[in-house]
């Protein structure tokens, strides 16, 4: 079973990722639009290869 800090660790990122995306997306005219999605984008699949790579050291 994840413990919550661990589960707490993952959902923060992709949260916060997903919140750059959506911010980015309704300004995408502009380039700190784009530079929100760049970052949200990269926030979460970061996350995601974080927990990949995890479970491969196991």
């Amino acid at each position: 079973m994840i413990s919550m800090s661990a589960f707490h660790a993952l959902l923060i990122p992709i949260l916060a990722g997903m919140i750059l995306l959506a911010i980015g997306f309704n300004f995408r005219d502009k380039n700190a639009g784009i530079f929100s999605m760049w970052i949200g984008m990269l926030l979460i699949l970061a996350t995601v290869l974080f927990k990949i790579l995890a479970k491969l050291n196991e």
